[in-house]
């Protein structure tokens, strides 16, 4: 949840204090445009084949209308010993393609139940962020903390792509079920270190990389070279007949050493859910620059 990243409070058990990250956050850079596909559209059409063919196939389609509306629901915790913090994330996303912006309105719920609303806009490169009726704060959409804020399911395809040419495009399964075609990347049990040279693995550093410096904020030592990757599963499901993205999925749980016994264990969970085209223009409220 972009990825990379929730704007909920998360208090660490034992009363250490931590900001939860965005849902999905980091993802891949908001309203991002994918690289050129190599092969053309029109030949992958006819029969493809590969994940890379696939994408092709994807971005064409979502570039076919002028705009999506997805839903987004995530959940990030915390647990050591026994004791468990989390925080939730509900969000309607408007994603333009032509031209190219986005609008995201939504409402994370931290474990007392206290809500917090959040309406980002991303244009011309620029994010923009109102948290709770405050003024809004902006950034290039490049900026680390932007990235961990904004959701952009249109970005996975990009993403995938990125998979999927990395390391022969191994890591990415290509499966067809009741038409839909769903491209998985996963990670099982293994020491972060071990490989962090994987696109997957560097995304799930980029995830975990706001908690992680919070938590040593917070007193405790986080050791990149000893953190566990638990459990990774991406998924990318189109739809088999248009090649349109109907879902994107991301499940990440990494492990960190406790001094005082056992591990902190980290987890997210971003679900985005095509709810179909959007025809509107996304621009800029006139407080913005208020």
């Amino acid at each position: 949840m972009s990825t990379r990243r929730l704007t909920a409070a998360l208090a660490l058990p034992l009363a250490l204090p931590l900001a939860a990250c965005g849902a999905e956050k980091g993802s891949a850079p908001a309203v991002a445009r994918s690289p050129a596909a190599t092969p053309s559209v029109e030949q992958s059409r006819q029969s493809p084949k590969s994940p890379e063919e696939f994408l092709d196939l994807a971005e064409a389609a979502m570039s076919g209308e002028s705009g999506w509306t997805f839903s987004v629901t995530g959940s990030e915790g915390l647990t050591l010993q026994g004791q468990r913090s989390a925080a939730t994330y509900r969000a309607t996303v408007h994603r333009g393609t032509d031209p190219e912006a986005l609008h995201s309105e939504g409402v994370s719920t931290n474990s007392k139940g206290t809500k917090k609303s959040e309406e980002i806009y991303v244009v011309d490169g620029t994010a923009y962020v109102k948290e709770d009726g405050a003024a809004w704060k902006h950034a290039p959409a490049s900026d680390p903390g932007m990235e961990n804020k904004t959701e952009d399911p249109v970005a996975a395809v990009a993403e995938f792509r990125t998979y999927a040419k990395a390391a022969g495009g191994g890591d990415v399964k290509l499966t067809k079920a009741r038409g839909t075609v769903e491209l998985r990347v996963t990670g099982g049990r293994q020491k972060l270190a071990a490989v962090k040279d994987r696109a997957w693995a560097k995304k799930a550093r980029r995830e975990f990389a706001p908690t992680a410096e919070q938590l040593r904020d917070a007193g405790v030592p986080v050791n990149d070279d000893q953190m566990t990757l638990s459990r990774l599963q991406e998924v990318l499901v189109l739809d088999a007949t248009t090649y349109r993205v109907r879902s994107h999925r991301y499940e990440l749980e990494i492990l960190v050493p406790y001094a005082g016994g056992g591990d902190i264990a980290y987890e997210q969970d971003v679900r985005e859910e095509n709810q179909g085209a959007y025809a509107g223009r996304i621009e800029l409220p006139g407080d913005v620059g208020a």
